[in-house]
């Protein structure tokens, strides 16, 4: 009978889980025995082989790491922070959300890695200087922008890499002390990133007292990360969420432990009975878990260095002492981010090769920060008051659209500071609105004078420039093309070679040129200036024209102090006015026309006694014509008051200026459409613009002439009310360098609300804010940084000179007075013609 089949016992299935089941003993025993044998056989050449593999593989993998960084290290820079004067507290979130651009491609990553950035705040006895490390993979001025577009009103200076810290001397010991700061506890809990005052307080203050030859150096390495990244950080939030030790130790322990798994440790944790404290503590610790792993991600890591150079002489307590002091100061900065302790906190570890490692800025494995963590560590210091940081002068501030780029029919300005660099210009038409330069010695005014001299000069445009002080003309003479030659003059009092002669007593009409002279002489002379003097002077330059040839300033002292001389002029003159003038003249007692003529004669002879001056304005007929030059010449007049004198410098510039707008009005005979534009460009301009007309109307006609106007000085205290309220309200063009605080706060209601007059007050060198005129309309304002000039050409304005001495001395043309009251035109013929008006010198 047999058995049924559910009282039957199971068989067991065959192999090694059936020998498992029946003598699990043996089974092992068996198993242990047959693993032996094949490593006695296969050991010897598996594990070598094992070995060697593995080798390879950490060889390759450091080959590869390597090379990555070589790519980065390539044509990386380092981007220089200036701080505006105001900060904006949310700026750092800002750049740090913006630069999570900067992430890759999935493959990308994986060929090449992804580049990281350096944020480095660097002390010395110099102060505080952040510096943002850009590897050469970024492309440029991405992260400069970035910069500027956080905090508005931030200037960046970009240059190559190089270390962190200085390199030391040959010869000289060095005092490294480093460290490197990580996350104490899982990087899925966060850092403290709310304050109420700026973290930075304690880092910046941390270093206070370094001497010469002592530095330091703190490193935030941050790479924006994703993917098995994330991944790998949300894996240790849900480790400790459930209770379980996010390191592989603290794991291995966890499974070996008995009594409560972690799970069950979680679930006490939560559950109503449990502990408040405990219930509390953990639904806090997830929220800001799940708060931090919302937004983007960095992996980061933070490094200091403190050095110390010592000279080559010190002794081994010299060196130990230098030791301390440098382990002191990297034990504040260190501690200085105690601050950021909340639900995770840093902890220092020991940084092996740190001169190699902190120089290299190479990240490796790093902790997992949200882009609010982040931005608490790196940002720009908030308090205004933080001592020794590098602060920019001014707000930056990017052209409005339509701002031209230099090209024939502009003038070239500089290069705008703010978002992306390009060079701006100002339209020939629109720089006949005139443009009001201000800036004081050495801010970059005559860079940007200089610059756009050049470019008029190979435009071919007509050219004017009037320079008291003589490096503006020497900078302009061996940077100028050697085809300007044929249309050059220069007047030089420096210069042994004789100048071209102006005078200002020949051609035009009688009543303007003596109206310009007698007014250019009053303005100078203002002060010892009355209407005695005044009357004297028109009378004798009225009477000078009337004779025959050629008249001249050298001929009016004569005039008045040689009877024989004054008797053959005057018997020319019919008018009676004049006649009745030396009629009285001349019934004066000696002592009573000295008394008269005195203060004219003491002028005119300071004036007349210096050889510069007799060569250019007395010598003669006139062989230089304006007229010609504004129609495409060039004229440059160097007349520097330290070889002239204040007075004299003030007195030629201002008879040139009075020449050149006579024939600036003489372009009224030529069709608008065929007058050629031309520029005046006048330094000091306050001491030249003496004429009897005001500069409002002067301003206007030179516009309709096609004549624009550059004026330039250093400060408004120099300009008188009336020529201050003509050029700020004529000269519609602004250019402003660094101003006095006073000065600035008149000049912001040009600028303001976009640049104030801190701004104004602020700005650094070859600095300038710069209001334009676009198609006759004024533009908001904006900054820029003046371009350098070119590099002189090497003998070129020998050259020039060499061929302004070998061109042939000509009278210009002129014409005969058209109105004169003193009598008839002269009737020894025509004056001598030229077709070549200008002799040079």
């Amino acid at each position: 009978m047999s058995t049924p089949a559910h009282l039957r016992p199971p068989v067991l299935a065959a192999g090694w889980v059936g020998d498992y089941l029946r003598d699990p003993g043996g089974t092992l025993h068996t198993v242990v025995t047959a693993l032996g044998r094949w490593a006695l056989t296969w050991g010897p050449i598996v594990g070598p082989t094992a070995l060697a593999a593995l080798a390879v593989l950490i060889a390759v993998r450091v080959w590869w790491q390597r090379r990555c960084h070589r790519r980065l290290v390539v044509d990386a820079r380092v981007v220089t922070v200036l701080a505006p004067p105001t900060v904006d507290a949310a700026g750092g979130p800002a750049l740090w959300s913006n630069l999570v651009g900067l992430l890759r491609p999935a493959l990308a990553r994986l060929v090449g890695n992804q580049p990281h950035l350096a944020w480095e705040y660097l002390f010395s006895d110099a102060g505080v200087a952040l510096r943002l490390w850009v590897p050469g993979t970024v492309p440029p001025g991405l992260v400069e922008r970035a910069v500027e577009a956080a905090w508005p009103g931030a200037h960046t200076r970009t240059a190559p890499a190089g270390p962190p810290l200085p390199a030391v001397e040959a010869g000289r010991p060095r005092v490294l002390i480093a460290g490197q700061l990580r996350l104490a506890r899982s990087e899925a809990l966060p850092i403290r990133a709310d304050f109420d005052t700026d973290p930075l307080r304690a880092l910046i203050g941390a270093p206070v007292g370094l001497g010469l030859g002592e530095h330091a150096c703190v490193q935030v390495l941050a790479r924006p990360v994703t993917g098995r990244r994330v991944a790998r950080a949300r894996r240790a939030a849900r480790r400790l969420h459930t209770g379980l030790a996010t390191h592989p130790v603290g794991l291995a322990l966890d499974l070996l432990t008995p009594g409560g798994t972690p799970r069950r440790r979680a679930t006490s944790a939560t559950r109503p009975g449990g502990d408040p404290q405990t219930v509390l503590d953990y639904a806090a610790q997830n929220r800001v878990v799940v708060a931090k792993q919302r937004g983007s991600q960095y992996e980061t890591v933070l490094r200091y260095a403190v050095t110390t150079d010592l000279p080559p002489e010190a002794s081994e307590e010299e060196v130990r002492l230098a030791r301390q002091t440098a382990r002191g100061r990297a034990h504040a900065l260190a501690a200085a981010f105690a601050s950021y302790t909340e639900h995770n906190h840093y902890t220092r570890r020991r940084l092996r090769n740190p001169a190699r490692v902190v120089s290299d800025r190479r990240l490796g494995r790093g902790d997992l920060l949200s882009v609010p963590e982040l931005a608490a560590l790196a940002h720009l210091p908030v308090d205004e008051a933080t001592p020794g940081v590098q602060r920019a002068g001014a707000k930056a501030l990017a052209p409005p659209p339509g701002i031209p780029v230099p090209g024939p029919q502009t003038k070239p300005l500089g290069l705008t500071d703010s978002g992306h660099r390009r060079p701006v210009a100002l339209r020939v038409p629109d720089a006949r609105h005139h443009l009001h330069v201000l800036g004081a010695t050495g801010s970059g005014k005559s860079t940007l004078l200089a610059n756009m001299i050049l470019a008029d000069a190979e435009a071919g445009r007509g050219l004017l420039v009037i320079d008291p002080k003589g490096d503006l003309v020497t900078d302009v003479l061996s940077r100028l093309p050697a085809s300007a030659a044929d249309r050059l003059v220069v007047f030089d009092a420096d210069s042994r070679t004789p100048p071209p002669c102006l005078n200002p007593l020949d051609g035009g009409e009688t009543d303007l040129v003596v109206d310009n002279l007698v007014s250019v002489f009053r303005r100078v002379y203002s002060a010892f200036w009355g209407p005695r003097t005044d009357d004297v002077m028109r009378a004798a330059c009225l009477t000078l024209r009337t004779q025959e040839g050629v008249t001249t300033l050298a001929d009016l002292p004569r005039l008045l102090s040689e009877p024989a001389f004054r008797s053959r002029v005057v018997a020319g003159v019919v008018d009676p006015v004049l006649r009745g003038f030396w009629t009285w003249y001349d019934e004066l007692t000696d002592s009573g026309r000295s008394q008269v003529i005195s203060p004219l004669m003491n002028k005119l002879r300071g004036f007349l006694l210096r050889p510069f001056v007799r060569r250019a304005l007395t010598a003669g007929h006139s062989t230089v014509d304006l007229s010609r030059v504004l129609d495409g010449g060039i004229c440059l007049v160097r007349i520097p008051k330290g070889t002239l004198g204040e007075e004299t410098a003030r007195l030629v510039g201002s008879l040139i200026v009075a020449q050149s707008w006579q024939a600036t009005t003489g372009r009224a005979r030529t069709p608008q459409r065929d007058r050629r534009d031309a520029a005046m460009v006048i330094d000091e301009a306050h001491n030249f613009l003496n004429l009897p007309y005001p500069l409002e109307d002067m301003l206007a006609e030179a516009r309709g002439f096609r004549v624009s106007m550059t004026l330039a000085h250093q400060h408004l205290g120099q300009l008188p009310r009336d020529l201050r309220e003509g050029i700020s309200t004529n000269a519609r063009s602004k250019i402003f360098f660094t101003a006095s605080p006073e000065d600035a706060r008149e000049l912001a209601r040009h600028t303001a609300p976009r640049l104030t007059e801190h701004d104004l007050a602020h700005l650094g060198a070859y600095h300038a804010a710069t209001r334009l005129v676009l198609h006759g309309e004024n533009t908001p304002p904006f900054t820029l940084t003046t371009s350098p000039l070119p590099p002189a050409i090497p003998g070129r304005a020998r050259d020039l000179r060499r061929a302004l001495r070998d061109r042939p001395a000509t009278p210009a043309t002129t014409s005969a007075p058209t109105t004169d009251p003193a009598g008839p035109p002269p009737t020894s013929g025509p004056r001598p013609h030229s077709t070549d008006p200008r002799r040079t010198g």
